[in-house]
């Protein structure tokens, strides 16, 4: 049976296609550093997915930036917590964080023109501007 990562409702992806490892985590813990692999290194070849429609695929290999390598595998470390277990499950959940917000499709720009209110005023500045020319013109006598 496989077991899916739900990102969406129509969107769900294959678990076997994220990889966990852990490794030793870096900073400040004594000997529990030195001796425990507690930070989460999630993996998922972003490339190769089945799973993702292209356009999400495009989108999150964007979103992810520099957490992409060259041959397109999304790693995201996860060394906030001093167990496995939460460093794990921190990881799987930044990937979802992730994920969902590729899986939102781009808002289209709709051009916009502009308000009856400025075309308003655009029209009384140009009528004032008229006759502030129209006052400058030297009048022309009857004898002319």
């Amino acid at each position: 049976m496989d077991l899916l990562i739900r990102i969406t409702r129509s969107l769900a992806i294959d678990e076997r296609e994220v990889v966990t490892s852990f490794v030793r985590s870096s900073g400040p813990g004594g000997q529990n550093v030195n001796k425990v692999a507690t930070a989460a290194q999630l993996r998922f070849d972003l490339r190769h997915s089945s799973s993702l429609p292209e356009g999400v695929r495009e989108r999150l290999l964007r979103l992810a930036g520099r957490r992409v390598t060259s041959r397109g595998v999304l790693i995201i470390d996860a060394r906030r917590y001093r167990s496995q277990e939460r460093n794990r499950q921190d990881a799987l959940e930044r990937f979802i964080a992730l994920a969902r917000k590729a899986a939102e499709p781009p808002q289209t720009r709709r051009p916009t023109g502009p308000t009856a209110a400025s075309r308003e005023r655009r029209l009384d500045s140009k009528r004032r501007q008229g006759a502030t020319k129209k006052m400058r013109q030297a009048r022309r006598s009857p004898d002319d």
